[in-house]
């Protein structure tokens, strides 16, 4: 039924509640309360207190309209019950007086005034009837529904209690009776009746565990699928093992592999020398070692006569790694170039023909690489660091530059289960959960303003060592309406303090060849304390630098706040994360509790989920996924396995979902996977 031919829905509304994302009646009925009222307790006036919010029954005596002052009406509606008598007000809502009658009876909720053995209702809502049966009827669970200006509780619970009460005994559900038993679900539209009005709490439960199912069975179904279809029998590159590359490279290596690194080396090996094309995410600490996992992923491609690339979300994080391979690939005659978008034309030409005639055989570049026009000659490997960086659509379109190329996703955030099997469904997940023999945790601490005296104490110290110094700033420059440390006026306050040492400024509106040249002289140590934005938050490495500090910390999650200590401590000495806040705010007072605690990525990762929600810790959308409506984690991670456990059961039933009573499941399936690419 389309929305503009339900009784109350006009013109106006429809646009209204397009505003909302709500375009059909399905929509309409996937538009879920925030919250409900239990209106079902009535409680008699003379037990009202001062300040309680409650739910009366009362018989309307006289009804009186006052206007206090010019542009303001108070309408008085004088009630009593059994027990006693009272006032409703409203405020600047005139047109009521021609509904609420005397002589009706009504059913109030609003919050009490008790003053002097008066009793006055401020009034919320309320259902006016004669008959008492239908009034009873409103003396239940409400739903509360998150509203625009224009669209009122009232409208939305009439227009969804209109769609509810159409005959829907013939609709087909989603799932076979059996399907259903099996996992305790309740039929859909008993689902959807109880989830706007709840019997009670045992209803809206069994409700809402069906309806987050259907999110999260539908979302696993279609990344399973999605990952069967990417690792199909006939599309891959097995890569052999025979090759001295990545022995000879093994060897010269100055540090040892912890055993995280080879396990991870063998799940890749094993996953390159497949038929099925590899699809694996790569997660780690900061420090882990995921450069070198995939060192070993692109010489393996290499050493089997192929290309190879490594995409990085920055510049400056692509010149890095550029660099490191260099070191490592030079000595063993692998030829490595890089293409990023601050190369000269001229430079960029050669270094495109280098690599559609195959003469490059790995490339280290940034989004520079899905240029149409750039093309390889034989590319099977494909590396991606820092994946939530990258949507789904772009990984798509770099994987069609080497056809069923093998792909390693590589992510600095480590991501907890429930919400790696949500986001990375599609891919298999190897976890670097073991930092290298002798590194020393980074030291965190949370300091107040009036601390700053001796903090740059501390800093002169360990600038008078020879060590640098990290200040990351919320802000580039002063704002008007937030009082947060500023980058540039940071700087200059540096600048004046440490008059000895080179100040730099580093942010992301500063041309690629500015940032190239501040971020060269940090890493040489021409730059003593570098002033930035979180533009260094991932893969920048200068072993010198053991101290960050992190202004204005409250204004940075978890995650972020633990990449940014992750930029210290990748030397010898002892690196010290300084956080310095004045908020009284006790989410992020928490926040930067949890860091001076703890320098477990994954337990953090944890945390920033349970405080921030799934939906923030990644924005979905940059990873095609569509925004779930009820779910959330880690609460419903149960559930979660539970539908990830029925989506693998049922493709292993039927693995096309063409039987009749599968079809159903198979139409929504392909819709939400058309709309995983389009988004």
């Amino acid at each position: 039924m389309e929305l503009q031919y339900i009784k109350g829905i006009g013109p106006k509304r429809l646009k209204l509640l397009n505003r909302l994302g709500v375009f059909s009646d399905t929509d309409l009925l996937n538009y879920f309360p925030r919250r409900y009222e239990d209106r079902s307790q009535i409680v008699p006036l003379a037990f009202l207190t001062d300040g309680q919010t409650a739910t009366v029954k009362v018989f309307v005596k006289d009804v009186r309209e006052q206007t206090p002052k010019k542009g303001m009406t108070v309408l008085k509606a004088y009630v009593g019950d059994e027990s006693g008598n009272g006032t409703a007000v409203w405020f600047n809502q005139p047109f009521l007086k021609k509904q609420i009658l005397p002589g009706s009876q009504m059913l109030l909720t609003g919050k009490a005034q008790c003053r002097f053995g008066q009793r006055e209702i401020v009034a919320a809502d309320y259902q006016a009837a004669n008959d008492p049966d239908e009034l009873l009827e409103g003396a239940r669970i409400i739903p509360v529904y998150p509203l625009t200006e224009g669209l009122s509780q009232r409208f939305f619970r009439e227009v969804i209690r209109q769609l509810l009460s159409r005959p829907r005994d013939k609709e087909e559900d989603l799932y076979p009776e059996e399907f259903r038993e099996r996992y305790g679900l309740i039929p859909r539209a008993e689902a959807a009746r109880s989830i706007h009005f709840p019997e009670d709490e045992d209803s809206f439960h069994k409700a809402r565990k069906r309806l987050v199912f259907d999110e999260l069975f539908l979302v696993q179904l279609a990344l399973i699928i999605s990952r069967n279809q990417m690792k199909r029998e006939d599309g891959g590159v097995a890569h052999t093992r025979n090759g001295d590359l990545v022995p000879r490279w093994l060897e010269a290596l100055p540090f040892a592999l912890t055993a995280a690194q080879r396990r991870v080396m063998e799940e890749v090996r094993r996953d390159m020398e497949s038929l099925s094309s590899m699809q694996r995410l790569v997660q780690g600490d900061v420090g882990s070692g995921k450069t070198a996992v995939a060192a070993f992923a692109l010489l393996k491609a290499v050493e089997n006569g192929c290309q190879s690339a490594l995409m990085a979300p920055t510049e400056i994080l692509a010149r890095q790694h550029f660099e490191t391979l260099f070191k490592w690939f030079a000595p063993l005659g692998v030829r490595i170039g890089l293409l990023t978008g601050a190369l000269s034309s001229g430079g960029k030409k050669a270094e495109m023909e280098s690599v559609s005639s195959g003469e490059t055989q790995v490339v280290v570049g940034t989004h520079a690489l899905f240029q149409e026009n750039i093309r390889f000659r034989h590319l099977t490997l494909l590396v991606i660091d820092e994946q939530h960086r990258f949507g789904v659509k772009q990984r798509a379109l770099m994987e069609e530059k080497g056809f069923t190329a093998d792909v390693l996703v590589m992510s600095a955030t480590p991501i907890p289960r429930t919400l790696a099997l949500t986001l990375y469904g599609d891919l298999d997940i190897s976890s670097l959960d073991e930092l290298p023999p002798g590194r020393k945790p980074v030291e965190t601490f949370c300091v107040l303003e009036r601390a700053r005296g001796k903090l740059q104490r501390f800093i002169g110290e360990c600038l008078g060592k020879g060590r640098q110094v990290y200040v990351v700033c919320p802000l580039i420059e002063e704002s008007e309406t937030l009082d947060l440390k500023n980058a540039k006026e940071v700087r200059e306050s540096y600048a004046r303090i440490f008059s000895g040492y080179s100040v730099g400024l580093l942010h992301g509106r500063m041309k690629p060849a500015e940032k190239a040249e501040v971020m060269e002289g940090f890493v040489q140590g021409r730059i003593h304390v570098l002033v930035t934005t979180t533009v260094i938050e991932v893969g920048v490495n200068v072993p010198q630098a053991t101290v960050m500090v992190v202004e204005s910390a409250e204004r940075f999650g978890l995650a972020q706040l633990h990449q940014l200590r992750g930029r210290v401590g990748r030397g010898e000495d002892q690196s010290h994360c300084i956080l310095v806040t004045e908020t009284k705010n006790p989410v992020a007072l928490k926040r930067m509790k949890l860091m001076t605690q703890t320098n477990d990525g994954f337990k953090l990762a944890e945390e920033d989920m349970v405080l921030r929600g799934p939906g923030e810790f990644f924005g979905s959308r940059q990873h095609g996924l569509p925004d779930f409506k009820l779910a959330k984690m880690p609460e419903d991670a149960p559930l979660l396995e539970s539908a990830r456990q029925a989506a693998v059961q049922l493709l292993e039933e039927d693995p096309l979902l063409r039987s009749a009573e599968h079809r159903r499941i198979g139409r929504e399936v392909g819709s939400l996977m058309d709309a995983m690419v389009t988004i």
